[in-house]
C-alpha cells in the first residue's frame, strides 16, 4: 500500500513490531508533508555511508575516556575544539569531518554522573535545529544513552520520535552484534 503523496514515516510502533516480524519495518502512512524514520541496522556504526552525519552522548567535561565516546575521541580529536564551544548538558557539540558533521550530545555535566532524559531531549532538540539549519538528513547513531549510561532505549527511541517525527530526517541506529557488545561492555567496565 502506498500514501498518496508518497510520504512514509515509522514510528515507535514499528520499534517493538519490528522485533517480532525478524526486523521487518512496518511504514505507516504519514499525514504531514514531512517525515522521519528510524531504522535499525546490525554492525560498526563507524561503516556508516560517509556522507551520514554521526551523533553520541558525551559530558560537559569531554572527557570521553570509555566506551563509544573514547573511540569517536580518538577517530575525530578536536577535544580543545569540542571545549572551546562550552556547550553544557542539554546543548550539542558539533564537529566537521570530512564534509559531515559529528554530533557531541552533552546529556550530564561530569562523566562519572548518569544522563537524564530531559537533558538527552534538549541535547537531541539542539541537534534538530542544526540539522535542520545545515540540510541534514540522515545521522548515524549508536543507542545513545544506553550503554555505560545505562538509559532504557524504549524511552529513548520515543523521544527520538518526539524530537524528529516532524521532519525528513533518517537516523539509522546501529548495534553491535550481542557478542562483541558484551565484550565491549565488560571491558569498559573494568
Amino acid at each position: 500500500m502506498e500514501y498518496a503523496e508518497g510520504k512514509w514515516i515509522t514510528t515507535t510502533l514499528h520499534v517493538h513490531l519490528r522485533k517480532s516480524f525478524n526486523h521487518t519495518p512496518l511504514f505507516i502512512p504519514s499525514l504531514s508533508e514531512d517525515s522521519w524514520t528510524l531504522k535499525y541496522v546490525t554492525g560498526d556504526l563507524f561503516s556508516c555511508p560517509r556522507d551520514e552525519s554521526l551523533a553520541h552522548c558525551i559530558s560537559e567535561d569531554i572527557r570521553m575516556g570509555a566506551g563509544i565516546a573514547e573511540i569517536f575521541k580518538k577517530r575525530f580529536g578536536e577535544v580543545p575544539t569540542l571545549k572551546e564551544q562550552k556547550k553544557v548538558p542539554g546543548q550539542c557539540a558539533v564537529l566537521t569531518h570530512d564534509q559531515r558533521f559529528i554530533y557531541y550530545l552533552i546529556t550530564k555535566k561530569k562523566a562519572s554522573q548518569k544522563p537524564t532524559y530531559d537533558n538527552l531531549r534538549k541535547s537531541l532538540e539542539d541537534m534538530k535545529s542544526h540539522c535542520l539549519q545545515n540540510g541534514v538528513s540522515r545521522i548515524s547513531i549508536p543507542r545513545i544513552g544506553c550503554g555505560l549510561d545505562r538509559l532504557q532505549w524504549s524511552k529513548v527511541s520515543q523521544i527520538l520520535e518526539q524530537v524528529f517525527k516532524e521532519t525528513n530526517i533518517t537516523i539509522t541506529v546501529y548495534s553491535l552484534p550481542k557478542k562483541e557488545e558484551t565484550t565491549v561492555m565488560k571491558e569498559n567496565m573494568r
